[in-house]
């Protein structure tokens, strides 16, 4: 979905952008979180507003 209408590059944050601006601007306004557990790991994803320079503050 995100790759026909041109955000391909969007594509994880897409399944975690919810808002309907989100979607359309590529941008993330609205803090999501998605947690599973694999047998080994359990993995806590965070799209949050921000700046990619910032990110690799965010890793924890």
């Amino acid at each position: 979905e995100a790759a026909e209408l041109g955000k391909g590059s969007f594509k994880y944050a897409w399944v975690l952008d919810k808002l309907k601006a989100e979607r359309e601007r590529g941008i993330t306004i609205d803090i999501a979180l998605w947690k599973f557990e694999t047998p080994k790991y359990m993995v806590t994803v965070i799209d949050a507003p921000g700046h990619r320079d910032f990110f690799k503050n965010m890793i924890t």
